[in-house]
This record gives C-alpha cells, structure tokens and sequence, in this order.
C-alpha cells in the first residue's frame, strides 16, 4: 500500500504531468516524482513535448545519484517499448530505483508491460494509487486509447435562460472576456477545434488561440460544411493554424484549396458525427474542442459523442433565440442526458461549470 509521503507525490506528479496539455499529442501527459531512500523529493519532471523525453526519464536526470535506492512515483505505468524515446521501465532499472508506484496502468499494447519488467528485476512496484485523478488528468489520450475516437469537449456560452443568441441572431458578446479568454486556454489544450458551416456564416471565426502563453500548438480548424458553402474570404483559412473542411463526397469544391478538404458519406441530416471523428483520429487529432452551434452540438450528443461540458453562464436574459442544444434525439425527459458536475468556478460575470455525461445504463429486465 502507498504510504502518505508516496501520495502526496502522485499528486504533485499530476499536478506535473498537466502541464503538458496542449504539447504532447498524441502522447499522453505524464508527471514523475522521484524520492529517496529517505523520502524526500529529489527530482520532479513531467512529458513536455511527444518526441521528447518521458516524464521518468526528466525525473531521473533532475535527481541525479539520488535517485539510486529511491522511489519512483509516475502517474502512468512506465513504458516497456522503444520508439522515439527509449523504454522508461528501462531507465528506472538503471538508475538504481528500488520501488516504483504508478497510478494508472498503460492500456497500449505496444507500451504495456513496464511493471512487470520492473518487478522481474526485483524492484518492488505498486499500481493504482489516485488512480481515477491521474486518469481524469489524462481523460483525452485514454479515450483515443480505448475507443478509438477524439475525446470531444463541448464548450458552449449561453445566457442564464438557456439562450447562446438573441431574436436577432445576435450573439456577440454573451459571455465576458474573462471567459472568451478562458476558452483560448481549452483551444490551446486541444488538437482540433471543430464548428458548423452555421457557426461560420453568422461570426466568421477566426479559431486561433490567442493571447495563450506557454508551449502549445495551434490546434487544427475544423469546420464541417456538408455542401462546401465556406468562401474564400473565410477568416478560417488564413495562414494562422492548419484548417480543415469536412464536405460531402459530391460537394462542389473548386472554389477551395483542395489541400484543406475532406470528403465524407453524406448521412441523413448532413455528415455523420463517427465518420468525422474517425477521420480526425486517423489524422492524429486525439482532443476536439466543439464550439459549433446547437444543430452540431445536437448531431454530436445525438452520437454519444460528448465526452466533457463547459457551459459558461452569463448573468443575463434573452428570453427567445436559439437555445445552446437543438435536435439531439431527445423526445422525453426520460431520455434527458444527465450530467455529473465536477466544478463550478467564477471568471469575471460569468460562472462556468464543468460535467461529465453520466453512463447509460441499460433498461432494467426484471419482472414484476
């Protein structure tokens, strides 16, 4: 079992190990704390970039000597394959480490494997410590693991009522610049920020982050535009990140680059949100920011592809426009997708909440 100083590292290491959100795509993020033999700190590091190397092996660098007899407290089990960088179950072996405690264990099938090479050798290894914090921190690279899609966060700005425009069809600003400057930081985190060709006609969105400090890529601009309406002119395709058009196998795109085209089935109601996703997958996009408008948000929902909510909730009241969600499949309250929140934080005027979409649990089948 871990003892409290062991915990207390695990959760500095994922305290660590999100400092490389946004960089180490499509890598996972991960912290290190090394301890000596008497329990002291004496190397810290964390996965600053993919390609680079590992959290352990910056730990170990850091703690020098110190490390040999120490521990090693990793907020994923150790890696046991070599590919840009060398195995880290290796690493630990050779700078000496005696115990090491990790708090998730790999699901890859190349890179599982670290613990038992370690314990093979003698050092004594423990898993599972704060496991389901660490995995939380590293929600984006196990759900691209697992399931073999993007892990997708909907971020969304509505009045108190519910509303994210006016009558009108207003919608600049509903949410304060505390909280537009928060969403540069989830765009700065992301591999893809995705909108709808709706979103695109009514503010012309440039999808850049901005005003973000700090080691990060600029994610790719996705916009989905099923019979390839965009215009040339479209701030979306300037030279500031990559950017992407999702169209229908039949759309007319000569008007577009066709370096920034994809082409997808078309699907009942436009493209089908799964063969987005795995498109997107397979171009290496493990996290999608989806700031699109309520008829997106609906397909996305409606595919039970909604990994996380941000929903920041200006204190004001519209009264009528367009609500955050439209058609998601949604007939009853029965079927209302609920939510789970982890977090309610002020920024500015605003309150912005965080959740988690609850399992579907199946029906019950037992008889009365």
């Amino acid at each position: 079992m871990a003892t409290a100083v062991e915990t207390e590292a695990m959760r500095r290491a994922i305290t660590l190990a999100a400092r490389g959100l946004g960089a180490t795509s499509p890598n996972p993020v991960v912290g290190s704390v090394i301890l000596d033999t008497a329990g002291q700190v004496v190397g810290e590091g964390w996965h600053q970039r993919a390609g680079g190397p590992h959290a352990e092996v910056h730990a170990l660098r850091a703690a020098g000597e110190r490390a040999r007899g120490g521990t090693a407290v990793v907020t994923l089990e150790p890696c046991n394959h070599t590919g840009r960088t060398g195995p880290c179950a290796q690493a630990l072996i050779e700078a000496g480490i005696a115990r090491v405690v990790y708090a998730v264990a790999d699901p890859t099938p190349d890179a599982t494997g670290g613990a038992a090479t370690l314990a093979a050798t003698g050092i004594d290894v423990e898993g599972g410590p704060l496991m389901e914090e660490a995995a939380r921190g590293n929600e984006v690279w196990l759900t691209s693991v697992r399931e073999q899609r993007p892990f997708v966060l909907w971020k969304y700005a509505a009045t108190l009522d519910g509303r994210i425009a006016a009558a009108d069809g207003t919608s600049r600003w509903i949410s304060s610049p505390e909280s537009r400057a928060d969403v540069h930081r989830l765009r700065a985190e992301a591999d893809a920020v995705v909108v709808g060709s709706g979103t695109l006609r009514a503010d012309d969105p440039h999808l850049a982050v901005r005003g973000v400090q700090g080691d990060f890529t600029q994610p790719l601009r996705v916009v989905v535009d099923t019979n390839a309406k965009v215009t040339r002119d479209a701030r979306v395709l300037d030279d500031a990140a990559p950017t992407l058009i999702a169209v229908a196998v039949d759309a007319d795109t000569r008007h577009l680059p066709e370096t920034v085209i994809t082409r997808l089935p078309r699907a009942e109601r436009g493209l089908a949100v799964p063969d987005l996703l795995a498109d997107l997958h397979a171009r290496g996009v493990r996290s999608v920011l989806l700031e699109g408008g309520p008829t997106l948000a609906g397909g996305f929902v409606a595919a039970g592809a909604v990994d996380k909510v941000v929903g920041y909730l200006a204190p004001a009241l519209l009264g009528a426009g367009s609500a955050a969600l439209a058609e998601s499949g949604i007939t009853t309250i029965g079927e209302a997708l609920r939510l789970d929140v982890t977090e309610f934080v002020t920024i500015g005027p605003d309150l912005r909440i965080t959740a988690y979409p609850r399992p579907i649990r199946p029906a019950s089948t037992e008889e009365n």
